[in-house]
């Protein structure tokens, strides 16, 4: 088992030197959006699937709730928890809609769109971010390495050095506190 661990801690130690020498413009960007988006009077609207879900409530929570301190709550919200919305979305015209539909009912100019996928080929959530282009919205995409349907439609892509679905998935929550790390620093 120790054998097996130390080779499990030593591909994440290599993915987050990748990380740390390739999503420093991206991640920037994405931040200087927030915090404008959050200046303007808007909120973040996050979605994913699965564990991308579970991301999701959680960046969510920590600028609703706080990060490290107490501060004003932040205008966040994310759109794979409401499950009367997705049960009933999803029986009445298809899962791929779920997130869509949301979309239309709840985001506004002065919002962006927070996609999580860690293969960026979720349909749902493509096509969450397509009905959000055509509403002028603002998209973030948190995905896996490879060049993906979603990180092509997205204003900015952060695509983390890896396509193993855990290793994307650690990487991205790491990113996640990190953004709420500076955010929470500017409110």
């Amino acid at each position: 088992m120790e054998n097996e661990f130390n080779k499990y801690i030593d591909q994440c130690s290599i993915n987050l030197k990748d990380l740390k020498l390739n999503i420093l413009p991206q991640l920037e960007e994405a931040i200087i959006n927030i915090n404008k988006c959050f200046s303007l009077g808007g909120k973040i609207i996050f979605f994913g699937n699965g564990g991308s879900a579970s991301d999701s409530q959680h960046i969510c929570a920590e600028l609703v709730g706080r990060y490290k301190k107490n501060r004003a709550p932040l205008a966040a919200i994310a759109l794979n928890t409401d499950t009367s919305i997705i049960t009933a979305v999803a029986n009445d015209m298809g899962y791929e809609q779920v997130f869509e539909r949301q979309v239309k009912a709840l985001a506004k100019k002065e919002d962006i769109l927070f996609a999580i996928s860690t293969s960026g080929e979720s349909k749902n959530v493509i096509n969450a971010v397509k009905v959000g282009k055509e509403m002028g919205i603002y998209s973030i995409s948190l995905t896996g390495m490879k060049d993906s349907t979603l990180s092509k439609l997205s204003n900015i892509s952060i695509n983390v050095p890896s396509n193993t679905v855990n290793h994307v998935q650690e990487m991205h929550i790491i990113i996640g506190h990190f953004i709420c790390e500076i955010v929470e620093k500017e409110f």
